[in-house]
């Protein structure tokens, strides 16, 4: 079988979610850097991958693709530890990949995005200033549910920590301060403590894998 392309910005937790699956499954597949910052996503050729202009892309076969980092993330762990079988539990993981899309991703990802990857901090000040209330209402959220869950679905590790651990853990890089959040600190290295865990940094040779038969299916 060949492997599965994913067109990636390696900076962008989106696409390290989807990264971070891959790799945790066990499952090799081929990394297409796609450069964010000079306009590569809005080329005829990519927009043909995804008209929305954005990555993460997925390609599973030729000229098959799935864009929305979310809906890669239940694509890839159909049938895996990573998302439960039980029709409710998986409703709950669609929950938190909602919420995190929703009432996360955008105040704690794009204050990132200003700050430490276009390092423009002074030019949207105004901005980022209006995304902090949403910001940290998201994370009392979280921080509310962690007080008495070690993880967010069925006490157990599934890609809704995948999606919302992404941005949460270098939320100080959208200059958000986690010091009065003690449970997502647990939860962050809990996450980090996973099996065949990577960071948001570490690009390597992700084509080759001997972890994949060894998974238990669900």
């Amino acid at each position: 079988m060949k492997n599965k392309k994913l067109y990636d910005f390696l900076p962008s937790g989106n696409s390290y979610k989807v990264r971070l699956l891959f790799v945790q499954m066990g499952m090799p597949f081929e990394r297409i850097d796609v450069n964010i910052l000079q306009g590569e996503t809005h080329t005829p050729d990519f927009l043909i991958k995804n008209p929305n202009g954005k990555i993460p892309v997925l390609e599973i076969n030729s000229g098959q693709y799935l864009a929305e980092s979310n809906a890669i993330l239940m694509y890839l762990s159909e049938g895996t530890e990573f998302l439960p079988y039980d029709r409710f539990l998986r409703a709950q993981v669609l929950q938190w990949l909602f919420f995190e899309q929703y009432s996360h991703e955008p105040f704690i990802a794009t204050s990132r995005f200003w700050i430490s990857i276009l390092g423009k901090a002074q030019e949207y000040r105004a901005a980022i200033e209006q995304k902090r209330e949403p910001g940290y209402a998201a994370l009392k959220v979280m921080e509310n549910h962690l007080k008495t869950h070690n993880f967010f679905v069925s006490e157990r590790y599934t890609i809704a920590d995948i999606a919302l651990f992404a941005y949460t853990h270098v939320a100080d890089e959208g200059g958000f301060d986690l010091t009065n959040f003690p449970c997502i600190q647990g939860w962050i290295e809990r996450v980090k403590s996973q099996p065949r865990y990577i960071s948001i940094k570490e690009n390597r040779d992700f084509t080759e894998s001997i972890y994949w038969d060894e998974l238990p299916k669900y």
